[in-house]
């Protein structure tokens, strides 16, 4: 492509549809995606306040545990914001670079988030069934790698898409049918070949989606299996219910996420996939502080701790 070229469609920009076509409960609409919006910084901002300064949660389970609502807290904040604003003033124009950004911060969140419950599962494999090895195991400095390396692949990915999408040419139409800058939909406006980007996007799939997932669901089988010999109902209760919240994120994130990407597109199918894309951007995000805190007794005994101590101040 020219620089010339190149150069006028920075220039240019995109109209994100959004939910153009319920224009009759934007209000309800912006309602909903506000509530969401703040539910998930308060919540995600809390959590990982609360591992911050409350010492008993200074552990690799918790450490990977603020790592994941950090980012969340940058997940929501990428493309929740310009939802509403295209909700509540119709202004659905976005700049080139805009867009190349907002596509940026998705797929690295998006990977984190995989990579992140990846290590959060090996984390809970470890504490359950090999327990007298987990110090030794789960140290400080494997933890900060373990977390880290989730954070730089999943900006180095994030990287690669950003540029093989800015190379691309956009002159057959500039309206997004999505509320962000969702490659697939993206792909669709181009006039360059993509058949390589889409070939990439399913290989993506099967190694950044389907394999952690996998490696989840066998940590799980061990860990259930090992949880199925413990003797005590009681204890047995106690660990399982230290893994089920982990579980249920991971179910609601895989299945909604997974089944976006892996499956055909169909043109009747564009609402329906708005929707699909909703729950694992604002909804996930959203129920991880609720899930974590509310079910778990060791967070929320650090919580009227902290409280606590405020009242005493």
């Amino acid at each position: 492509m020219s620089r010339d070229y190149r150069n006028s469609t920075s220039q240019q920009g995109f109209y994100i549809l959004a939910f153009s076509r319920i224009a009759e409960v934007q209000i309800i609409l912006f309602i909903l995606v506000l509530l969401m919006y703040l539910l998930s910084m308060v919540g995600n901002l809390v959590l990982s306040g609360l591992v911050c300064i409350s010492p008993q949660l200074h552990t690799p389970m918790y450490f990977l545990l603020c790592n994941l609502s950090f980012q969340d807290i940058i997940y929501v904040s990428a493309i929740l914001p310009k939802l509403l604003a295209i909700t509540i003033t119709g202004d659905t124009w976005i700049s080139f670079s805009g867009c190349i950004t907002q596509m940026f911060m998705f797929v690295f969140c998006l990977d984190t988030e995989f990579f992140m419950l990846t290590t959060m599962a090996y984390d809970r494999y470890v504490a359950i069934c090999i327990p007298l090895r987990y110090t030794l195991v789960m140290n400080k400095k494997v933890c900060c790698l373990m977390a880290s390396s989730c954070w730089v692949v999943g900006g180095l990915n994030a990287m690669m898409h950003s540029i093989l999408m800015s190379n691309l040419s956009f002159c057959d139409s500039q309206e997004i049918n999505h509320f962000f800058c969702e490659i697939k939909t993206m792909l669709n406006l181009s006039s360059s070949d993509t058949s390589k980007i889409i070939l990439l996007i399913f290989i993506e799939g099967v190694f950044i989606g389907c394999f952690p997932f996998v490696l989840i669901m066998t940590s799980y089988i061990f860990i259930i299996s090992t949880i199925l010999k413990i003797r005590t109902s009681s204890r047995r209760q106690k660990t399982f219910s230290s893994c089920s919240s982990h579980l249920t994120i991971v179910m609601l994130l895989y299945g909604t996420s997974l089944g976006f990407y892996m499956k055909s597109d169909s043109e009747n199918s564009q609402e329906q996939d708005k929707v699909l894309s909703l729950l694992y951007i604002a909804v996930v995000p959203m129920l991880n502080p609720l899930v974590y805190s509310l079910r778990n007794k060791v967070v929320l005994r650090a919580m009227r701790k902290v409280f606590k101590h405020a009242d005493y101040q």
